[in-house]
């Protein structure tokens, strides 16, 4: 039989089989540990029925990954829904696009979502989704709340793998809690003194939700670096940059402080977004700070 792993606590694997058979509860095989290898959540599996009516297994083998993420650890994730909130708390962008570059270096395309219509009193939901629309990313603005925006989600979710990720407050459990009726997702407030939320996902869990549909909700995130990556291959993240920089003066410019660069002037005429330029310089000096330490570090040593 073969199922996707659903969840993993304590040495044992839930696995669902589809709506017929249900989820078993399993355990791999000794051979995963001589060879170092764990069953991680969104694996497809085979695994031998032990006990049918109780539905208990054991799995037998691990099929092929088509990806996998090391943190939270997960397998075959199609894209990543990436949840904000127009207000309560307002949006980082500087964070946001940290999510987008982390993705982006793991090749997983990437839904962002603007939650709490409801609340967006000055309308700039829609704004929001046209900087990163312009940029080449699928978005969504929604409100758990009322519902509006919600069919549009699920059709940009149907038939995939989605990792949901965003800081706590947005509105992450209450949007799944949308999506899909097999699991009713704590949701927490958010506190007046610091606006974010109680962070309420324990564990790395998928959701069914829908026929080949599933939901990856992982712990919230508050803060990220970008790991392995020189400041000259940022502009690679930022894939708007790319029609403007055959105007550039010179070959590899960073489009920091160059002379006659073809991105900065797009910025001026508002061809490029303004936040999503001025984020990359703050990255690209965060990377550059990172370098100039690293070499300090292997020169005292």
């Amino acid at each position: 039989m073969q199922g996707k792993i659903i969840r993993g606590i304590g040495g044992f694997y839930y696995v669902h089989t589809g709506e017929a058979s249900g989820i078993y509860e399993c355990r791999a095989k000794g051979i995963f540990r001589k060879d170092n290898r764990k069953p991680l959540v969104g694996d497809d599996v085979e695994l031998d029925v032990l006990d049918g009516a109780n539905r208990l297994g054991n799995i037998r083998q691990i099929l092929p990954r088509r990806s996998e993420l090391i943190r939270p650890a997960a397998a075959n994730v199609d894209q990543a829904l990436i949840i904000f909130s127009v207000v309560s708390p307002r949006p980082s962008f500087n964070l946001l696009d940290r999510f987008l570059i982390m993705m982006g270096q793991r090749h997983i395309p990437c839904v962002i979502c603007f939650n709490k219509l409801d609340l967006d009193a000055r309308g700039e939901g829609e704004g929001f989704c046209g900087i990163y629309g312009g940029c080449g990313y699928q978005t969504a603005a929604v409100s758990a709340r009322t519902g509006e925006g919600m069919e549009e989600l699920r059709r940009l979710l149907r038939g995939r793998t989605t990792a949901v990720a965003g800081p706590s407050g947005v509105g992450k459990s209450s949007i799944i809690n949308c999506l899909q009726t097999e699991i009713h997702m704590e949701t927490g407030q958010i506190s007046e003194k610091i606006q974010r939320g109680r962070h309420t996902t324990r564990h790395t869990e998928l959701i069914a939700a829908g026929d080949g549909t599933y939901i990856l909700d992982t712990p919230g995130f508050s803060s990220l670096e970008v790991f392995d990556l020189e400041k000259e291959e940022l502009a690679a993240y930022y894939g708007e940059f790319a029609a403007y920089e055959r105007y550039c003066r010179f070959g590899g410019c960073a489009h920091i402080r160059e002379p006659v660069c073809g991105v900065r002037d797009a910025v001026e005429r508002g061809a490029v977004s303004r936040i999503r330029y001025e984020n990359y310089c703050q990255i690209y000096e965060e990377l550059k700070d990172k370098r100039k330490q690293t070499d300090s570090g292997r020169r005292q040593k």
